[in-house]
């Protein structure tokens, strides 16, 4: 198999894997579904020049958000799995290993902690959300969730490497 289509597997199977955790976390621990329609209005409000708002729900509705938001929720997922094979070589696929799928999960957690959050007016590692550590600490686990996904994936779809 290619390492293209490797890596748009194993990054579609662990951004299902934190998927269907964070149905678990809704379930067991009663923690709110995350709102992918907002990741997809402040996309799209960057079409139109505005990187950052104070709070992204207050900020105007744009038409899509809500298919956006998923989208780019899958193919963020698809491009974290890139960097197992450029850290570690298109081979990772047919013989993945726990700890550095485990890993790369776990330092994905930087986008939204640093990158997203403030942007989205949640400041910076959450500190503006409600319960900032309980924030902190949801997505350290949801992004350990989708490292284990990059790896349980990889572990499944090895059976297709070549001359395997």
């Amino acid at each position: 198999m290619e390492p293209w289509t490797s890596t748009i597997l194993v990054g579609l199977g662990a951004t299902l894997a934190l998927d269907a955790w964070t149905v678990v976390r809704r379930r067991v621990f009663a923690v709110p579904l995350p709102d992918y329609r907002l990741v997809g209005r402040w996309l799209a409000h960057m079409a139109g020049g505005r990187f950052r708002h104070a709070a992204i729900a207050r900020s105007a509705p744009m038409r899509g958000e809500s298919v956006l938001g998923w989208v780019a929720h899958y193919l963020i997922g698809i491009a974290f799995a890139i960097l197992l094979p450029v850290l570690l070589g298109p081979g990772w696929f047919c013989r993945p290993s726990l700890a550095p799928a485990l890993l790369v999960g776990i330092a994905t957690v930087a986008a939204p902690l640093f990158l997203m959050q403030p942007a989205m007016g949640a400041g910076f590692a959450g500190s503006r959300s409600p319960r900032p550590w309980a924030s902190r600490l949801q997505s350290l686990v949801s992004h350990a969730v989708f490292g284990l996904g990059l790896y349980a994936t990889a572990w499944a779809i090895r059976p297709l490497c070549d001359g395997a």
